[in-house]
């Protein structure tokens, strides 16, 4: 997923700094930890991120199962 996030990012000509502030971090590395690795993308930042590409959540992660479980898991406890 890193490297299809860098390369949507790239491709828009948008910063890591843009999207860090996007996503709530106090810091550009916030989403630069996120590209490298480092960081595990939650799928409540990746809907603010795919919003922002103007893509499909799904389109960011090969593994569509990935979001899949991760939509489930935040539907339940918004209903809990």
């Amino acid at each position: 997923m890193r490297k299809k996030l860098r390369k949507l990012r790239m491709e828009r000509g948008i910063s890591q700094t843009f999207l860090s502030k996007e996503l709530g971090y106090r810091y550009p590395s916030g989403y630069g930890n996120i590209e490298a690795g480092r960081n595990k993308l939650g799928y409540d930042q990746a809907v603010i991120i795919a919003k922002i590409f103007g893509v499909d959540v799904s389109d960011l992660e090969e593994d569509q199962l990935f979001f899949e479980k991760n939509l489930h898991e935040t539907c339940n406890k918004k209903l809990a």
